[in-house]
């Protein structure tokens, strides 16, 4: 007979996966890796997410901490992966990520890239993009990691002038070295290290893959098999986030419907039957869940936990639409037992500033109160702005009034 798991079951397993209740949180050198593996990965569309993920998930928040781990220890690395989202994750992961989802996009970039330079008048733009990549491969391997600006001033020639979504209303014009750039980090050649200014920022400096962690993403060594790769990706995530839907799996990872279908059954996913219909969880991990105490979060924008999951009403209740821009991505969220009841924001002046959807217990309120100020000591004098702000952050950022 098929196991059901009710929403209280998945609100409980979340809480414990995503190492969200206090006494699951981690510390210690090994923080970091440890909190990124616990999600398999980081988002990093944003720079400000990474840091808050991690601070949520540690008994001592600190960004130098995650500073620390990202550029000097380098037990986690940014590369693209999954819905060529940019990510973090440990260098085993980022591999198996690669495998599993980047490497497919190399091709479509590449093409892309030429069909960017044919249209800006490149005569050979293959020529022209072949030596683009030799000469910004020599360029780092000599310097060390620059940044994309830095690299146009090493390499003029780099700098010519592309038109990105020609003709639409959003169309942009930008050095072709971006795109040379980005087709690099597809192709695992290169990786996204220390940022010009704070730890907010997103002028990152590029440098080599094989010598920023010792070998090449992609080698010889290291290009474990496609099919292979997603299975494990599929079981990983199953650990964290199961039980799921098959379109759940299929929208976190970008696959197709077959190669979905296909990573479910090489992992050997286990059915269970969920409020929302069909389900799965890995082979192994079907005990049922014990319930959890009373607990709170206070999650950034674009957070792997709120970001996780395609169909979202277990956790996201109908008022709380307004947590999510009209794309799909979440702002800042404030989290009580399993479910988003609000969203939060930093004001222009530092002060964090929340909105909720629903009246809390007084013992609930406590808990945010302390997770308000746990933020609040974890950023400092520090201003950010969210990259994708739901309507609901960004009107709080604002000041605008609220109903």
């Amino acid at each position: 007979m098929t196991r059901v798991v009710g929403v209280e079951e998945r609100r409980a397993r979340l809480a414990r996966r995503h190492r969200l209740l206090p006494q699951c949180r981690t510390d210690g050198p090994d923080a970091v890796p440890a909190v990124a593996d616990a999600l398999v990965a980081l988002h990093s569309s944003d720079p400000v997410t990474v840091h808050l993920s991690a601070a949520a998930r540690m008994r001592d928040p600190s960004v130098a901490t995650v500073e620390r781990a990202l550029y000097e220890d380098r037990s986690v690395v940014r590369h693209h992966a999954m819905r060529r989202t940019l990510w973090v994750a440990t260098p085993s992961v980022v591999r198996l990520m690669h495998a599993a989802a980047t490497r497919s996009l190399v091709g479509p970039e590449h093409r892309r890239t030429v069909k960017l330079l044919t249209a800006g008048g490149v005569e050979d733009p293959e020529a022209w993009l072949a030596d683009a990549r030799a000469r910004v491969v020599e360029t780092l391997r000599s310097t060390g990691p620059l940044s994309a600006r830095e690299l146009g001033d090493a390499v003029p020639a780099l700098r010519r002038r592309i038109v990105m979504s020609p003709g639409k209303s959003y169309s942009a014009e930008v050095s072709a070295h971006t795109r040379v750039l980005l087709l690099l980090g597809f192709e695992g050649t290169v990786v996204r290290t220390r940022p010009h200014g704070s730890w907010v920022s997103g002028a990152y400096r590029y440098a080599l893959a094989e010598s920023w962690l010792g070998e090449r993403l992609d080698g010889d060594l290291h290009a474990p098999d496609e099919r292979e790769s997603a299975m494990e990706l599929a079981h990983r995530w199953l650990r964290v986030f199961g039980p799921a839907s098959t379109t759940d799996l299929q929208w976190w990872t970008g696959w197709g419907a077959a190669t979905t279908r296909r990573a479910l059954a090489d992992c050997e996913a286990v059915e269970v039957a969920l409020e929302s219909g069909p389900g799965w969880l890995a082979p192994g991990d079907e005990a049922p869940e014990e319930p959890v105490g009373p607990w709170v979060a206070l999650l950034p924008g674009l957070d792997p936990t709120t970001m996780g999951w395609k169909q979202r009403e277990w956790y996201l209740p109908e008022g709380a639409r307004g947590a999510f821009d009209r794309m799909g991505n979440a702002g800042p969220t404030v989290w009580v037992d399993g479910r988003v009841v609000g969203v939060w924001d930093q004001g222009p002046s530092g002060d964090l500033r929340t909105h909720l959807f629903e009246d809390l217990s007084a013992g609930h309120r406590r808990l945010l109160d302390l997770r308000l100020a746990e933020v609040a000591e974890t950023v400092g004098d520090t201003r950010f702005t969210v990259r994708f702000p739901s309507p609901v952050s960004a009107a709080l950022r604002s000041g605008s009034r609220l109903e």
